[in-house]
């Protein structure tokens, strides 16, 4: 037995034990006689035939051999003859006493693994070595996966950086605008404080600029909650039919001013009532199509339709919510990153828009949060389209629905250039026993209407869209009624404000107008009204007007510690000719009342960041007071914090409303109205 021979078995214990655990193949090479002792483990796919030995001597240029050609990928195959040979090991030893590389094998399934080779010299010796190969492809993999992930970090910082900056350099040009026409305004009025013409033009334009400067702190404002993950749900009852038409009402000053044709129309929507966050609900909608409008063309078109669709969950329903217009649409590079936050479209007109970037990623969240899904397709110059699906909870209670019998059977005729709407409106005439039919223009209409007369079919009614190609909706009224009378009610179906128009449509014989989108709920109104039968417990669309003159000669504690602010919440209490005590902290709000009469103070208007003690503080003390009007007294917050969680912990401390800064006039007034 050589001398290579016996350095190998002696090593054979630890050898076996690394290629166990490490390695594919180790072994040693003597340079004497140019010969190799290796073993093989599971790794290896070189293993020579014989299963009898544990430890195969070999020809060293024999065993390279074999290796290149049974595994060694074709093109590393040559490099790795001249690498591997003996000579170029030895030199690489004898300057530095040990050599690796790395190179590509073809594994069993006909994968690639990377192997990595070690050459070592043995100590005190040059003519033989060590030899090792290693499987290192989890290790390299590994390796490209942490170095991805590093490089990701690094891009998704270096964006974050580069938006934050190009936000701040946004909001510098955003906040200004508005700031610049409220401080120009302000000079003006003052230079020309005896002009009321003036002044009242002036005050309309700050009014303006300061809701839009507000709307802009907003939206930094729930970005901020979002990101802390501050932001909560509050679900409350609510009915689409309200939140639907109080958002068209919303954008009714955009609309005229650009003239944009709004459609809105509902498709099979049975359940109104459903259970959500109001505010944010609305937020999603008045977002999205605020940007339809504010990034239209003049003359251009925005619709909304909302569809209800089964749920698999029990107790719940889907609803699609799909908003299209014809405006300038987004580049396909821009809608990659559309619900990121501070992101704008880069665009010649950009400057001209107002807003932030942060109105979509706001409305993403959103979606997010009430478990739905929320997609965008555009097209440059030809528009674009948002579907938002929401999974909504359905009210249990169910609302009584009044007896429509002596409706049934009777027939009605619905008008409108769109196919979907009459589909619609008509599903919502059989639910409640009508049979319909429709017909998509106006001429038409007129022709059914003297047929059906003719025939002595008349229709009971008509409902009819308000703008069409052909003919509007009160010209095709007007030609109807040279035929059929003033009997048969006529509706007609519109999305814009109408108050214009509603002495020339009485005119014309129009009975009432229909607020789009048109829901079933709806439908049941009028045609109760139409039907002569008595509403009973439907809620009137318009808001109650609240008599003021009843505040006149109450006495009002208002606690507020900021002088500019307390100075505007007296000046309008006052003038519905309240009596106001005022207090500049919740100690002196309670010192006040505690020193007052039983019954002195009416009511109670609390801030709700004071000094000393605040809003809250101040009404759990009052409240736990002996005294009778103590316990009764009605305690208003006032607070620029107008979250639900805020809302929340007013009514804890024991307030009995809750009213956001800046005062809206009119909210203040019915706010307080209420409790008298």
């Amino acid at each position: 037995m050589n001398e290579n021979s016996s350095v190998a078995e002696s090593l054979t214990p630890i050898i076996d034990y690394l290629v166990d655990t490490d390695y594919d193949i180790i072994g040693s090479v003597n340079f004497l006689d140019n010969t190799a002792r290796m073993m093989y483990g599971e790794g290896s796919c070189t293993k020579p035939t014989s299963e009898n030995e544990t430890v195969f001597e070999e020809d060293y240029e024999e065993s390279l051999t074999r290796f290149l050609n049974n595994a060694v990928i074709p093109e590393e195959r040559e490099e790795f003859r001249l690498i591997l040979n003996v000579k170029n090991i030895k030199r690489h030893l004898e300057e530095q006493g040990r050599f690796e590389t790395s190179l590509h094998v073809l594994w069993k399934d006909g994968s690639v693994r990377a192997k990595k080779l070690r050459y070592f010299k043995m100590k005190n010796r040059m003519d033989c070595c060590f030899v090792t190969q290693t499987d290192i492809t989890d290790m390299l993999l590994e390796e490209e996966r942490k170095r991805q992930t590093l490089q990701n970090a690094l891009t998704q910082a270096k964006y974050a950086s580069e938006a934050k900056t190009t936000f701040l350099s946004n909001m510098s040009h955003d906040i200004r605008t508005p700031m610049n026409a409220i401080i120009g305004f302000t000079a003006i009025a003052a230079g020309h404080i005896n002009e009321t013409e003036v002044v009242t033009d002036c005050l309309e334009k700050i009014m303006t600029s300061s809701n839009h400067l507000l709307q802009l702190i907003n939206d930094v404002l729930d970005m901020s909650r979002i990101e802390s993950g501050k932001m909560q749900l509050n679900m409350e009852p609510c009915n689409l039919a309200t939140e639907f038409h109080d958002l068209v009402d919303m954008v009714q000053t955009q609309i005229q001013a650009k003239q944009i044709d709004l459609y809105v129309d509902t498709l099979n929507v049975k359940d109104e009532n459903v259970i959500t966050d109001p505010m944010k609900f609305n937020q999603i909608f008045l977002n999205i199509i605020g940007n339809a409008i504010k990034f239209n063309k003049t003359g251009g078109m925005v619709s909304v339709r909302i569809e209800q669709k089964p749920s698999k969950h029990s107790g719940y329903s889907n609803y699609l919510f799909t908003i299209k217009d014809t405006g300038k649409g987004i580049s396909r590079e821009f809608l990659e990153k559309i619900f990121q936050p501070f992101e704008r479209e880069n665009t010649e007109d950009v400057g001209k828009i107002e807003g932030t970037g942060l109105g979509l990623a706001i409305v993403k969240n959103i979606v997010d949060m009430m478990n739905g899904e929320i997609s965008v397709t555009s097209e440059l110059g030809k528009g674009t389209e948002f579907r938002i699906e929401l999974p909504l909870e359905l009210q249990t209670t169910k609302v009584e629905e009044v007896n429509l019998d002596q409706l049934k059977g009777l027939r009605a005729l619905v008008v409108d250039d769109d196919f979907n709407t009459c589909d619609s409106v008509s599903a919502m005439l059989r639910e409640i026993g009508m049979e319909p039919e429709w017909t998509l223009t106006g001429k038409e209409a007129v022709l059914k209407a003297k047929q059906a007369y003719k025939l002595m079919r008349s229709y009971s009614a008509f409902i009819i869209d308000w703008i069409m190609p052909d003919m509007n909706g009160i010209e095709v009224t007007r030609r109807i009624r040279s035929v059929i009378g003033d009997e048969t009610p006529i509706f007609i179906l519109t999305a814009y404000d109408w108050l214009d128009l509603e002495e020339e449509a009485k005119e014309a014989g129009v009975t009432a107008f229909c607020r789009k989108p048109l829901f079933i709920s709806d439908l049941r109104r009028i045609m109760l009204k139409s039907a002569g039968a008595v509403i009973g417990a439907a809620k009137e669309e318009k808001k109650e007007n609240f008599d003021f003159g009843i505040l006149e000669g109450k006495k009002i504690l208002l606690a507020e510690d900021n002088l500019l602010n307390l100075e505007i919440a007296a000046r309008l209490l006052k003038d519905k000719d309240i009596l106001v005590d005022t207090a500049e902290n919740g100690r002196v709000a309670v010192d006040k009342f505690t020193q007052s009469k039983q019954g002195e103070y009416d009511l109670i208007l609390m801030d709700v960041r004071m000094p000393v003690l605040d809003g809250y503080q101040a009404t759990e003390t009052i409240r736990a007071m002996s005294r009778e009007d103590a316990v009764n007294i009605p305690i208003i917050a006032l607070t620029a914090n107008a979250y639900a969680e805020d809302i929340q912990h007013a009514k804890e401390a024991g307030m009995n409303a809750h009213l956001s800064k800046p005062i809206v006039v009119d909210a203040l007034y019915e706010t307080i109205a209420q409790f008298f």
